[in-house]
Order: structure tokens, then sequence, then C-alpha cells
């Protein structure tokens, strides 16, 4: 058995608010979008999917490193951006919330923790060494 695509469905209450926020603002390409008397729904593309588990004690480590306090459920989104402290500032002009501002980690990344419109927490987070290996 071969996975070939990892793909995250969120389902927003406010559909356009939702998409706009991750098509328009974030700059998430479209791939596909369907839509019938049922609904609606837009396929967004990234350039890569990782899934990321993680058990109770390193969670609550990375919320407090990113948070300072335990913030997120289950489920959280992290996406690497080429600016992390740049993207926080347009994701929150945008309508996310802004928890925690953009923070060096003990691993070596520019971590920030955002509420998206439809309450998804996300994680924005810049690699410091790929940053300096690419000057």
């Amino acid at each position: 058995m071969t996975v070939k695509e990892l793909r995250l469905v969120v389902t927003a209450d406010d559909y356009d608010e939702a998409v706009a926020f991750y098509r328009d603002v974030l700059g998430l390409p479209e791939r596909a979008s369907y839509s019938s008397e049922n609904g609606r729904v837009v396929i967004l593309e990234v350039e890569r999917a990782t899934l990321e588990i993680a058990d109770p004690g390193q969670a609550d480590f990375i919320d407090e490193v990113e948070v300072g306090r335990r913030v997120a459920g289950k489920y959280r989104v992290a996406l690497e951006v080429d600016d992390s402290a740049a993207t926080t500032r347009k994701l929150a002009d945008a309508g996310a919330a802004v928890l925690a501002e953009p923070t060096r980690t003990p691993w070596n990344s520019l971590n920030a923790r955002l509420e998206t419109p439809g309450g998804i927490q996300l994680t924005l987070f810049t690699d410091l060494d790929l940053q300096v290996n690419q000057k």
C-alpha cells in the first residue's frame, strides 16, 4: 500500500471567509473546486505535506515554547513559510487572531501561533538553519 496524498479537510461555517483567507491571503493555489445543491468545496495546494504525531508531553512542550501555555487541541496545522513574522502580520490583518508572536524555538525555527477564521490553530514556522544555508 502506498499513500499518495495527505489531505486535511476543514469544515468552515463561513466558507467564503475561509476560502478568501487561505487562497487569497495566504496564497494557496486552487487545484479544483466543486459545487452542487448540497454545498461547496475547494481544494488548495501546498508544496508538500507531512503527518506529525506527538505524544501529550511533546504537545505540551511545543505549546509552552510557542505560546507560553497549553492552548492547542488534538489538531493544529503547521505551515512552513519564508518569513513567519511578515506572514503573521499579513494573516492578522486578514482576521486571524495572534496567540503568540514569532518566537525562536529550541529547534532553531521562528514560530508564531494564530487562530484562523473558522477556529483552526495555525503555527507558522521559518527554519532559521535553512535561511542561513540559502544565503
